[in-house]
């Protein structure tokens, strides 16, 4: 009988570490991620320019005027997620490491461009202007796309959609604001979330 009550034992002592060691695992995956927008509120952006940025069905986007959402705090090094929508004559972007949060453009940071009909294609969608030239330019008009962007000291990796489009290497702004731009067009983001690295 002690003998059986002992394996009992074992057997419940490993089930615990493996269910502590999932849960711990579980954690790990989410380690260090905030989420900047979620559909519900800009509590962490500032609007600047006249685009008009509204919240609809979980989403905000614009299709009138021009302007940023801009983050209230700076980013060095970083990952990026941002879930995005825009029609086919959409001008957009995820501006990163600006340093004049009242005028983001790609000479105070780094413009990771979403411009399907740029006239100039290699710093279309999927580049970063001036900096990364992306061939072939993909497409991202009329679907939810996603975008991955990392940012480490000077190197730059820009995923969309699971295909890298660019891989750069650039040290002229190492920290600064993030913005997501309307140009023109309808842009619509659904979801941002940043982990510092």
């Amino acid at each position: 009988m002690q003998r059986r009550s002992i394996i009992v034992f074992g057997l419940l002592l490993i089930g615990a570490t493996v269910l502590w060691r999932g849960h711990e695992a579980s954690g790990q995956a989410n380690a260090g991620w905030v989420t900047l927008f979620d559909g519900k509120n800009l509590d962490h952006w500032n609007q600047v320019g006249n685009a008009n940025w509204r919240l609809v069905d979980g989403v905000v986007q614009a299709d009138k005027g021009e302007g940023f959402l801009v983050t209230k705090e700076t980013y060095g090094d970083f990952e990026i997620k941002a879930e995005f929508w825009v029609d086919d004559d959409a001008n957009s972007g995820i501006f990163i490491r600006c340093s004049d949060p009242q005028k983001p453009t790609s000479k105070t940071g780094y413009e990771v461009n979403i411009f399907d009909k740029r006239p100039d294609p290699t710093y279309g969608t999927g580049a970063i202007v001036g900096v990364a030239k992306v061939e072939p330019m993909p497409k991202a008009g009329g679907k939810w796309n996603t975008y991955e962007i990392m940012a480490k000291g000077p190197h730059f990796v820009i995923t969309l959609n699971g295909t890298r489009t660019a891989d750069a290497q650039d040290s002229q702004h190492a920290s600064g604001y993030i913005g997501l731009q309307y140009g023109a067009g309808v842009v619509k983001f659904r979801k941002v979330e940043i982990r510092r690295l």
